[in-house]
């Protein structure tokens, strides 16, 4: 007798259910995901074999480059709270709005006299040439020993812990510009902090 030939039919899958979950998870993503402000001075870190990851809470970075300096610490109302003890100690008034953009502003180097008109300056400006000079530490005007110390007071009062100081100097730049730096910490007896290098292949 002949065979009976079953008649053979696609397999259909529903993907409707799939793609909504897929658009969902990527609606969260890039809903919460944190954009990473471009630093104002791009600097080539020096490489090491040791891996350490650089603490993203509790944690500040100097950015040392061309002979100027700019600072960063973590965390938005860390900041908020740095820029009102630095008018307090500095004798400037910042408003509520100014003190909201400045939390969300990453790394910066300007002097106290210029931060009003540095904060009002829309992102793509202060990236500018010229824009940033650097924080002055300087033995006359050390404004970068006020930062520090300030943040350090801001991150023990929100945090409840220690701040944690992470040094990101350019592999070309000049020793005593580094020693300066290193100076002001170790006169707020910091004298245990990261130096941010960049990842060298290690040898077979």
């Amino acid at each position: 007798m002949p065979r009976i030939k079953v008649k053979r039919t696609s397999t259909v899958t529903d993907m409707t259910a799939m793609c909504d979950v897929a658009s969902l998870l990527l609606t969260f993503f890039i809903l919460t995901a944190t954009a990473r402000q471009p630093e104002p001075l791009a600097v080539t870190t020096p490489t090491s074999t040791y891996e350490f990851k650089v603490p993203a809470e509790n944690n500040a970075i100097l950015t040392i480059g061309q002979g100027k300096v700019f600072f960063e610490v973590a965390g938005n109302k860390v900041r908020a709270r740095t820029l009102e003890l630095i008018g307090k100690q500095y004798n400037v008034d910042f408003t509520p709005e100014e003190i909201k953009r400045f939390s969300v502003i990453s790394t910066f180097g300007v002097p106290v006299s210029e931060l009003k008109k540095f904060i009002a300056m829309s992102g793509s400006d202060r990236m500018k040439k010229g824009v940033q000079t650097g924080i002055p530490s300087d033995s006359t005007d050390n404004q970068l020993n006020s930062w520090v110390l300030q943040a350090r007071t801001a991150t023990a009062e929100i945090n409840q812990q220690p701040m944690r100081v992470s040094i990101k100097g350019d592999s070309k730049e000049e020793y005593p510009v580094i020693k300066k730096i290193v100076d002001v910490l170790q006169k707020q007896k910091v004298n245990k902090f990261l130096l941010v290098t960049n990842a060298e292949a290690k040898k077979k």
